[in-house]
C-alpha cells in the first residue's frame, strides 16, 4: 500500500513536475540571456566553465562560475532544514509547499536586481534551483529531475528501450512521462528566452505564478488523497501532517 500511494503523492504528480519543469527551463534560458552567460541550473556547465577559466588564470570569471555552484550545495543543505523543521498545524500542509513559498519570494527578488548584481542574480537563482530539484525527485514513483535535462532522457528511452524489447505498457507510459517533462523544460526555456529580450530582468518573475499554481494543485490534490487514505484504510501518508494530530513521519 505505501510504495502505490506514494507513487500518487501530490508532489509527484505529471502536473506538478510539468509547471515545474516549465520554471526550470526557463530560469536557465533567463540566467543565460540576461545574467552573463551563466546555467544556473546546469551546475555541471558552471563547474566545466570554472575550471576553463582557472587554467587560463582568469579568476574573476572563475569567481562568477564558483558562487553558482557554492549557492546550489547551500540550497540543498537549507532544503533538508525545511524537510525535518517545517510544522505547520490545523491545515494539510506539507514541507514542500513551504520550499515553494521560499522559491517563490527568491525569484520574485531576483526580477528586481540591476545588471550590476548579476553574480548576486545567479547565486539567488541557484540556490532557488538546488531547493526545487532537492524537493521535487519523484514523479509517479519515479526518480526525476525538474531543473535538467539529462537524467530524464536517460530514463526515458531506458524505458522506451524496454518497452520496444518486451511491450511491456508500463514502460512505455514511463517513457512517456519523461518525455513530457522534457518537452515542458523546452516550452519554459523557449519561453524565457523569447520573452528575455521584452522583459528583460523580470523575465524571472514568470517563474512566479507557475510556482505556485503547483502548490496550490499539491493542496488541492494532498487534501483529496488524505481524505481518501483515511477513509479507505485509516492509514496515513508519509511525512504528512495531519489536522491538529499525527506528527509527521521520517522519509
Amino acid at each position: 500500500m505505501e510504495k502505490k500511494y506514494r507513487a500518487k503523492q501530490a508532489s509527484d504528480s505529471l502536473l506538478v513536475g510539468s509547471l515545474l519543469s516549465i520554471s526550470g527551463g526557463l530560469q536557465d534560458a533567463y540566467t543565460y540571456n540576461i545574467r552573463d552567460k551563466v546555467y544556473a541550473n546546469a551546475q555541471t556547465g558552471n563547474i566545466i566553465l570554472l575550471g576553463q577559466s582557472a587554467a587560463e588564470g582568469q579568476w574573476g570569471t572563475a569567481l562568477r562560475y564558483l558562487l553558482p555552484v557554492l549557492a546550489f550545495v547551500v540550497g540543498i543543505l537549507l532544503t533538508e532544514q525545511i524537510h525535518n523543521r517545517f510544522k505547520v498545524r490545523g491545515i494539510a500542509l506539507h514541507w514542500r509547499h513551504g520550499v515553494l513559498l521560499a522559491e517563490v519570494v527568491i525569484l520574485a527578488v531576483v526580477g528586481f536586481l540591476p545588471q550590476q548584481l548579476n553574480w548576486l542574480a545567479n547565486v539567488l537563482v541557484s540556490l532557488a534551483c538546488a531547493m526545487q530539484v532537492q524537493s521535487f525527485r519523484e514523479l509517479e514513483g519515479n526518480s526525476y529531475a525538474t531543473t535538467m535535462c539529462i537524467g530524464n532522457l536517460r530514463s526515458g528511452t531506458e524505458n522506451f528501450y524496454y518497452w520496444w524489447k518486451t511491450r511491456d505498457e508500463t514502460k512505455l507510459h514511463k517513457a512517456k512521462v519523461y518525455y513530457v517533462v522534457i518537452l515542458f523544460f523546452l516550452l519554459g526555456a523557449t519561453l524565457g528566452s523569447v520573452v528575455s529580450s521584452h522583459l528583460a530582468e523580470r523575465t524571472v518573475l514568470l517563474c512566479c505564478p507557475l510556482l505556485l499554481l503547483a502548490a496550490a494543485l499539491m493542496l488541492r490534490i494532498r487534501d483529496r488523497h488524505l481524505r481518501f487514505l483515511a477513509l479507505m484504510t485509516g492509514a496515513v501518508e508519509d511525512e504528512a501532517i495531519l489536522t491538529g494530530s499525527a506528527e509527521p513521519q521520517a522519509q
